[in-house]
């Protein structure tokens, strides 16, 4: 089965999640830590080699308006050195409102204990790659 895996891009977390085309859904999996937007790339080779994705998607922020914010350069950094190290193909993935979606989704799931930053980070992931998977099928 092709695995595919997604990226909520963050400057401190970067939450990820393994999806496939068959089925259309994805699972939240650890988040990386980050610092200024850079995971440790040991960490991310690790994720390649256990889940052997053929394709990789890269949640991208953009303002409510859809301009183009910080981040957003950011992310298509990010998306590119994915690109550059592992040379799988890479795609952008508007992200807006997926943080928001999957805090409610945490929360009524289990309450304020299950906010903790890195499982709203994976489970954005998650909701950025089943968004790809929806509009790509």
């Amino acid at each position: 089965m092709s695995q595919i895996l997604g990226f909520d891009f963050g400057t401190f977390s970067i939450g990820v999640a393994v999806g496939q085309r068959i089925t259309g859904t994805a699972s939240p999996l650890a988040a990386l830590r980050a610092k200024d937007g850079q995971p440790n790339w040991d960490d991310v080779s690790k994720l390649i080699s256990t889940w052997q994705p053929k394709e990789l998607v890269v949640g991208l922020p953009l303002n409510m308006d859809g301009s183009e914010q910080p981040l957003t350069d950011m992310a298509r950094k990010f998306a590119n050195r994915l690109h550059g190290r592992f040379g799988l193909p890479v795609h952008l993935q508007d992200e807006r409102l997926t943080t928001v979606a999957a805090k409610e989704s945490l929360f009524s799931r289990g309450g304020f204990k299950n906010l903790q930053k890195e499982k709203v980070d994976s489970a954005a992931a998650q909701l950025i790659l089943e968004d790809y998977l929806s509009r790509s099928a």
